[in-house]
Formats: C-alpha cells, structure tokens, sequence
C-alpha cells in the first residue's frame, strides 16, 4: 500500500495559542514591528529580560496573523524542559505530530513541515540555545513555507535571524508642560497599573491625588510588565503611597551594587526579593519546594510532595491559596481540573532558595516517589470506568513524569525504579504522542538494569509490544525470547502470558495464524490463571481478529462476545472499543455493511476521545473498505487519503495489525478500478487534506466538509490556493502593503502574485479581480442569480 504523506495534516487547523485571559496593553508599535520582521524574515528572535513581556507579545502578534498559516500557529514552551535531548521531541509533542515510527524527532518534525505553512513559536530559548539555532536552521532549510518566532534572553546566533529587543512598557514623560490625567492613563505603563489594579481594588483609578505616586511606582519598576503586576497585588494590604515607599527603600539598597548588571535585571530581582519577604514563613516554604514541578502541579500533589516540615498536610491549600493571592502562583483550569503553575522567573527563584536551604535532593526525591506511586496507581486502575480520566491526568502531568524519570535515571542506584516506572506507563506511550519517547526510557533502563528480576522481565514484553507497533518485529521478538525465559525462571505467569500474547502477534504478523492462535489460546490461560482482565481481553480480540481472518465466523464472535463481557463486567471502555472494531470486521466480511459501520463508527467515538491514533487508523480502515463494499467508491477513496497521512504519522501501515492490509490493498484495487485512476488520485488527496478532526467528522458522516463536492459544474480555479487568498483579499479593496502585512510576506512577494493573478485571468486591472472573485464565490455557492435578481 502506498503511503505518501508525512504526518496526520494540520491543514485549516488554527494550531495551538493560549487564550488571552487578561487584556493586552498596549506595544502597539511593537505588534506592528515583529508583523514587518515577520514579513521580511522566516526568522524573528524576541529579546529581553525576564518579565519584559516577550512571550505575551510574541503569542498576541501570532493570534493577529493566524489566517496567513492555514496550516496553524504552534506555541512550543520550553521553559520546563531541562533535559536538551528531548528538545525536538518536545517541540514533535507540541505540534500535536503522532509519529510512533522508531525515526528520530529531528527527521519527523522535518517530514511533517516540509510542505506547510506554519508559523511556530519556540518560547524560552536562552537555556536551550545551541539545540534551538540547530533545529531552526535544519527545519528552515527543509520547509519553505515555514515561519518561526522565537523569544529568548539571547539571540540563538543565525546569520539571517532578525531580532527585536522588546522594551518595557512606556513611560510617562518627564518633560514639562505636566500630562493632564488622561495623557497620563494612555501611557502604557499606567494603563497596565490601572488595570490590573481594578481587578485587586474594583473601581480604582488615576487621580490628581494618586497620580504622582503611580508614576513613581511605574518608574520604580522600570515598566517592566511582570514587575508591575507583581507589585499591584500588594494594594490588597498597602495603599498606593506605602506600596511607594516600601518599593523606595527596597530598591534604593539593592541598586547600589554592580553598575556592570543592567538596572532593569536589579529591580525584578528587588522586587521577587521584595514578594519573597512578604509572604509568610509557610508561603516561602512552599514557593521554593513548589519550584520541583515541571508543567505545573495540583493540589494532591502540593499536599504529597510539599508538606512535612513546618507545613502539615492539612494547611497545604491555604498556604496555596495565599501564593495564588499573591500572583506568585498562577491558577489554570484545563479539562475542569484545577492546576498551579509558576513563572518560570518565580519558579528558578524558587529553585535557589531550595538549593540555598540544602533541601533540593530531599524534594526531588519526593517529587520522584509521588509520580512513581502515580505511574502505578494509573496502572492499577487501567481497567475500568477511570480509564479516560487516569489518560487524561498522566497528559497534564507529561513533563512531570519525564522529570521523575529522569531523576531516577540519573541518581545512583535509582535506574531499576525508573525502569519500573517506564513500564507502568505503557498505555501512556501508546496514546497520543509519546510512543517513540517510551520506547527511548526502555532501552535506557534495559541498557543499565541487567539484573534477571520481574522488573526487567516486565520492561522487556512491555517495549516489545511498543516495538512490534512500530513494526520492529525482529527487536520485538529478542525481548519476548527473555522475556519468556526469565518469567519462567521466576515461575512468573503474568511474564509468560504477556510473552505469550505478543509472540502470538509477531506470528500474525509474519503470516502464521495457527502458531498464533496457540499462542493467543496459551495467553487466555494465564491471564484468566492470574486474573489479569487487560491481558485476557487483549488476547480475547487477537483470538477474534485471527479467526474471523481464517473464515471462521462461529469463533470469531464467540471471542469477541466474550471480550466484550470481559470489558463490561469492569466498565472498561478502551479495549471494548477495539473488540468493537474486531466485530465490525466480521461483521462486514459476512456482508452486513450497515451494521459493521455502526460497530466502527461507535469503536471510532470514543478512540477518537481518547485521542488514540492507531485505534482511530483501524477504525478508518474498515470504513473505507466498507464503503467500497457498498459501491460507496468517492468516500472509500478519500478514506484511503485520510489513512495515508495516519499511518505515515504513525509509522507503519496498519501498525500492529499487519495482516489485514490484504483488505486495505483490496479496497484500493477495488476502488481504482471503479473511478478511473485519475478520479481515484483526485478523490484521495483530498482526504489527504483534511484536518485530523475533519477526516474523522467526515468518517462518522458527522457533517459535510469544505471538501465535499458542490456539484458535477464544479469549475476548478486557475489559482493555487495563495492566488486565490491574495484575490480575496483584492476583492476586499486591500493594497499590496496592506496585504503583504495581513499575509506576513513582503510587499514585493505579494507584488509578484498579483501579476501572476492578472496574468491567469488575462486581466488588467484589480477591479476585474474582484468582480472575478465575486462570481467565482456565487457559482461555489450554486447561486446563478445576483442578490437582486438581476440575470
């Protein structure tokens, strides 16, 4: 089967930006200046200290030209991410690339952008410099139409980067005649103080009486916006006046030392000193043990890893709710789950009065042990009606996860917990996007825990199944071969059933059905011996699929019945939805299409809530070869489009489930055939580009997409797809600069395709462009008549 697209598209996904949740003050001529760097340059750098506002100007400037990268605007932070070998792999993660391929990140993020057009922005790059100018410059040397906006405390050193130092916020002016009170609220500076100062004391405002001291108070801090936010919550216990002079004699002491350290860095520094004192002993405690979480943490994890000496458990959320209070602790809200998180400035402050105070090894233990206990429990509750909640939890705690393993990678004599830790997260690395990243902790553990135990016996069949997904049967089978041998050694049933379970899918794999079905029937065993319902409902629908694949119809469905009590008994929906897909096969190959699709669009909703891309894959599988079967060919082949790209971005075709691409290879004959072979290329790469969620809406018939047909009088356009922007944009009444600055591309570029726009339409002037535009839109729409009904 041939596979021609690189990863799952992004095509008319907005990507991926934070939401503004309070307002953005002015930089107004600095939005307009990164959107002309942006023109003119693949390459912008954003610099300044920390606290300046560059990740807030550089997310806000990407919102503003989102519509000129159909293919998304991905923000990719850095800030948490202390270990430089996973940096590509991180920036994968970020860009929502599902690749369970064994190829390096570098290779699949170069694969995946070669052919968009996408603006990412690389947040937090000083501590990550080299990683970062290396990854830039291969990535824009392979992907011409991509753009990448960074922000960082140093340039990453390109020879055609252009950077910008984003200032602080302006300044009243101290020149005479005085400002009237409105000038003075227009000045950014103030603008932000006033605002953020109505949020801690609702009706506050600039007045003749306070106008002197907020000006002060501004100037103090340099305008630097963190600073100013930080100090407006002191108005909760100070007025304005004592807020002054605190600030006064605070930074009067600390802005006598170094004349070498520029003023700006000496006053965020006074000022976190300043924040630190006032908080109370408990609050201090807590800021710096906070500082051990990567990502963000919630509040079992505060009352795990932060109480105990001088904070008790039960004090914990008050001593949280103090931090939030105090900004020092930022509150979010993802999935209907409370989580904190601290600046990244607060949190390496934090860091230092840890390391200060000789407790960092004590806390990053800690932190180690709670997301170890975490890793199990999430296995030990895998199977049941908590199943999407514990996946959706390991997510948010992704970055924590990998700074516990690699705490026990790193520490003497921790490796065979870490090791344990990487098997517990199996399902983990299944779903979503860190497959090859769980393969990668394996081997390292594997590499460095040799000694024959459970622990390495379970490592081994676990990075085998993660192997044979990636269709690296051969690696699989050599783990499974030790796998088996130490379980019996160890007399471990649960080792020799999973070793089982697997070899019987490498058999499936390599064509053997009888050998597998033995193995599958020894698996069944064991799991039931040792009352294990994961395994035993894995092996019940290999059982399934390998017989319905022989034809027999009668065992097949027992099997797959029987899965489905197993799952049932145990309100597991996971592997139900797989046993759901294994029946849809039979179902369709005894010639009931109708039902075999409500069995995999059913399969199709909930792996699709889970955001499992190789349960989605198969699931589009049988529906393309279901349409085929029902002479449905224009939707089998754009499915066939749709699966390119998935099982591209997954790594193998049909990953794991080898032996059905005879119906995949069937279904594309069939189909070919039926259309023509140049409808059949048509009809597939316009599934190939549709969005991840649009293929999956189209597969369910959810709704019919841009690209369905508008008709057999459909008439294509002489344009390409940026033409046809550009000419909408013409027809909007936009000049070449406006359009170039909407575009984020130069003037002279925008000049270029306009030519070519009047040369294809054989035009000569913008005005025929628009009317041109005007009736190509109304003929899309199937209206042959004007609005006023004029012929």
């Amino acid at each position: 089967m041939a596979v021609v697209a690189s990863s799952v598209s992004t095509r008319r996904q907005e990507g991926r930006l934070p939401a503004e949740v309070t307002s953005f003050v002015g930089r107004r001529h600095e939005v307009a200046e990164v959107r002309n760097r942006l023109s003119g340059s693949r390459l912008v750098t954003l610099t300044g200290v920390g606290g300046v506002g560059k990740t807030r100007l550089a997310s806000h400037v990407a919102a503003e030209v989102r519509s000129a990268f159909p293919d998304g605007v991905w923000l990719v932070e850095l800030a948490g991410l202390e270990n430089s070998e996973l940096f590509a792999q991180t920036v994968a993660e970020a860009l929502e690339i599902r690749d369970h391929s064994s190829r390096g990140p570098l290779d699949i993020l170069t694969e995946h952008l070669r052919d968009k057009r996408t603006l990412v922005i690389l947040d937090n790059c000083e501590h990550l410099l080299p990683q970062c100018a290396v990854l830039a410059d291969s990535l824009l040397r392979s992907a011409p139409d991509l753009k990448i906006l960074a922000t960082s405390r140093q340039v990453l050193g390109l020879p055609y980067e252009h950077t910008l130092a984003v200032p602080t916020l302006g300044l009243p002016s101290t020149g005479k005649p005085r400002l009237s009170l409105k000038s003075l609220a227009r000045c950014d500076a103030v603008r932000l103080f006033t605002e953020r100062a109505g949020a801690v004391l609702p009706g506050f405002s600039v007045t003749e009486a306070n106008r002197e001291a907020v000006e002060r108070i501004c100037r103090q801090l340099d305008g630097i916006p963190l600073g100013i936010e930080l100090a407006v919550v002191r108005l909760r216990a100070l007025s304005v006046q004592q807020l002054l002079e605190r600030l006064d004699d605070r930074f009067q002491l600390l802005t006598a030392g170094s004349r070498a350290v520029l003023p700006r860095h000496q006053t965020l520094r006074a000022l976190i000193d300043w924040s630190y004192v006032l908080c109370t002993g408990q609050e201090r405690l807590l800021w710096a043990r906070a500082s051990v979480f990567t990502g963000g943490f919630d509040l079992e994890a505060a009352e795990e890893v932060c109480s105990g000496d001088g904070i008790s458990r039960e004090e914990i959320l008050d001593v949280v709710t103090g931090l939030v209070d105090k900004s020092v602790l930022l509150r979010e809200e993802p999935h209907s789950t409370v989580r904190y998180r601290l600046l990244d400035t607060l949190r390496q402050y934090g860091r230092e009065q840890l390391v200060a105070a000789g407790q960092t090894a004590p806390l990053q233990r800690r932190h180690r042990d709670y997301y170890r206990r975490l890793a199990a429990e999430a296995r030990a509750e895998l199977f049941g009606p908590s199943q999407v909640a514990w996946f959706a939890r390991l997510h948010l705690e992704h970055t924590n996860l990998r700074t516990a393993l690699e705490y026990s990678f790193a520490e003497p004599g921790e490796a065979e917990n870490g090791l344990s830790m990487a098997s517990d997260l199996l399902y983990h690395w299944i779903t979503s996007y860190y497959l090859g990243e769980g393969r990668r902790w394996l081997d390292e553990g594997l590499a460095v825990c040799t000694e024959p135990n459970q622990v390495r016996a379970r490592a081994l069949w676990t990075n085998s199944w993660l192997a044979v997904i990636q269709s690296e049967t051969a690696a699989a089978a050599a783990m499974l071969e030790e796998s088996g041998k130490l379980g019996k050694r160890l007399a471990d049933d649960s080792v020799v059933a999973y070793t089982a379970l697997y070899s019987g899918m490498i058999a499936m794999y390599r064509g053997d059905a009888e050998s597998a079905i033995g193995l599958y029937e020894d698996a069944v065993a064991r799991h039931q011996a040792v009352n294990d319902p994961v395994g035993l409902a894995l092996a019940l629908i290999r059982l399934s699929l390998v017989h319905s694949f022989l034809g027999d119809s009668p065992r097949a469905i027992a099997f797959g019945e029987e899965s489905l009590r197993v799952c049932d008994t145990y309100g597991e929906g996971w592997h139900r939805a797989y046993t759901t897909m294994a029946l849809g096969i039979e179902v369709w190959r005894q010639g009931d299409a109708r039902r075999a699709a409500e069995l995999e669009k059913a399969s199709l909703v909930f792996n699709r809530s889970l955001d499992d891309p190789l349960g989605v894959g198969v699931n589009l599988e049988v529906l393309a070869w279901i349409a085929a079967t029902e002479e449905q060919y224009e939707r089998a082949a754009r499915l066939l489009g749709v699966l390119q790209t998935v099982w591209q971005a997954i790594g193998a075709p049909l990953s794991g489930y080898g032996h059905l691409v005879k119906y995949h290879d069937e279904c594309e004959s069939r189909t070919s055939r039926a259309l023509g072979a140049t409808a059949f290329r048509a009809a597939v790469r316009k599934g190939s580009q549709l969005s991840y969620g649009e293929a999956v809406g189209y597969a369910l018939e959810e709704h019919l997409t841009a690209a369905e047909p508008s008709g057999e009088d459909e008439r294509p356009s002489p344009l390409t797809r940026r033409e046809t922007e550009i000419a909408q944009l013409v027809a909007q009444g936009l000049s070449n600069k406006e359009i170039a600055a909407t575009l984020v591309i130069a003037q002279r570029t925008a000049e270029g395709h306009i030519e070519h726009i009047l040369s294809k339409l054989g035009f000569t002037s913008r005005a025929q462009v628009a009317v041109w535009v005007f009736e190509h839109d109304r003929a899309a729409d199937g209206d042959e008549r004007s609005p006023q009904g004029e012929p």
